[in-house]
């Protein structure tokens, strides 16, 4: 059995990790009810998902709401960390951004807000804008024998589409036979040659990609090769009738000094 001091002891211990509990308990209420206090919350239209990413379209419109617990807070907002300028009535408790119309440029961009007096106290939201590439129609392209030749196929969308198939006549295009290259920078593929020959290269020449989210986009070239034709050097032909008129002027105004010097 224990003594009456060691109870006493043990009745302490248990009362002393009792208020410990407490207050720590007190503390994480307060924490929670702080935060809470100081949250801000991006509502919008269309809904964000889970990774606060709202998925858009060119053309349409995204409207964002921030919402901040404490009445009257100033918000701030940025895209991609840039300041939003914001009129006076538009800063304080609920504040509206509006993107419209949504742009190519407007494709991952971040808009957060987060209170004026707090910065650590925000939210964000990212867009995710699809687009297909502009590829479609067709184009009738005229160049003269040994000239070079370029074509230019448009493959910039989100999402990213598959590489360009160039095909020529319904075949696919034989780089070496017609000393072809073609480049891709990830928004433009491009089919050149330096030289062109009319057997080898008239014909019609087709751009094809896919995209996982728009499909099959095309556009074709008509490549007419016309014979070369010897060019005019204009230039220094009119060169050299200035220079020959200046001459004849020149000359004609010495002789006439000549004759008149003779008639006095």
């Amino acid at each position: 059995m224990l003594h009456a001091n060691e109870l006493a002891l043990v009745n302490l211990r248990a009362t002393d990790s009792r208020k410990t509990k407490m207050k720590s308990c007190c503390l994480l209420v307060l924490l929670i009810c702080g935060a809470q206090a100081q949250s801000v919350a991006i509502e919008a239209a269309p809904g964000a998902d889970v990774h606060g990413t709202i998925h858009t379209e060119l053309d349409k419109t995204v409207s964002l709401l921030c919402r901040a617990l404490e009445e009257g807070a100033e918000l701030v907002w940025r895209r991609n960390g840039a300041v939003v300028s914001l009129k006076a009535e538009n800063q304080r408790g609920n504040s509206s951004v509006c993107v419209t119309p949504v742009l190519h440029e407007d494709n991952g961009a971040t808009f957060s807000c987060h209170l004026g007096k707090n910065a650590t106290v925000r939210d964000a939201v990212t867009l995710n804008v699809t687009f297909p590439p502009v590829l479609s129609g067709s184009e009738e392209v005229s160049v003269e024998e040994k000239s070079p030749l370029v074509l230019s196929c448009q493959t910039f969308a989100n999402p990213p589409v598959s590489p360009p198939l160039w095909t020529l006549n319904g075949s696919t295009v034989d780089l070496q036979a017609g000393s072809f290259s073609v480049t891709n920078d990830g928004s433009t593929s491009r089919l050149s040659c330096g030289a062109v020959d009319r057997g080898l290269h008239e014909g019609r020449y087709q751009c094809t990609v896919d995209s996982p989210l728009h499909g099959t986009r095309t556009r074709v070239f008509r490549v007419t090769v016309t014979d070369k034709t010897t060019k005019f050097p204009l230039t220094p032909i009119i060169a050299g009738v200035v220079v020959v008129f200046l001459t004849g002027v020149f000359a004609i105004f010495s002789r006439w000094s000549t004759i008149t010097k003779c008639c006095k």
